[in-house]
């Protein structure tokens, strides 16, 4: 599971010339409504620091395939996909999936592939679970001041 993340990383650079993180930045903005995000919102999505997401997005915006707009009427700002963004994204998609294919899928059977689906989601779920409970601290602890 550590190779995964490299290999398609290496495939991505290769065919596409972005990471696999930045591909992921832009496919997340790709599938919202307008093709924009909050960036504390983004960050949560992504599974990143907002620090690293916003150095992310700047290499973004220095590429044109994203820009920051504030948003009227609330605090923060939005990552915004911009077209050349899109196209970047839908160019990208096909070798993506065909290496994820490749790397995953044809070494599974049906059986198997419907085993990492229940098993991922089950995984998925105790790693939300436990990781909340990590960052929420239990109502009788002290405060940390008084530690």
């Amino acid at each position: 599971m550590t190779r995964l993340p490299g290999a398609l990383d290496t495939q991505l650079q290769r065919e596409s010339g972005v990471t696999h993180f930045e591909y992921w930045v832009l496919t997340l903005l790709s599938e919202e409504p307008g093709h924009r995000l909050q960036m504390s919102d983004l960050a949560h999505k992504a599974n990143a620091s907002l620090s690293r997401l916003s150095h992310v997005v700047s290499k973004l915006e220095r590429m044109g395939w994203a820009e920051r707009s504030a948003t009227a009427g609330r605090r923060g700002v939005q990552a915004v996909l911009t077209d050349d963004g899109y196209h970047k994204v839908v160019e990208a998609a096909p070798g993506y999936l065909d290496a994820v294919r490749h790397l995953v899928f044809d070494g599974l059977t049906p059986e198997q592939t419907a085993q990492l689906a229940q098993l991922s989601e089950t995984l998925a779920e105790h790693l939300g679970d436990a990781l909340s409970r990590v960052s929420t601290p239990a109502s009788d602890d002290p405060p940390a001041a008084a530690q």
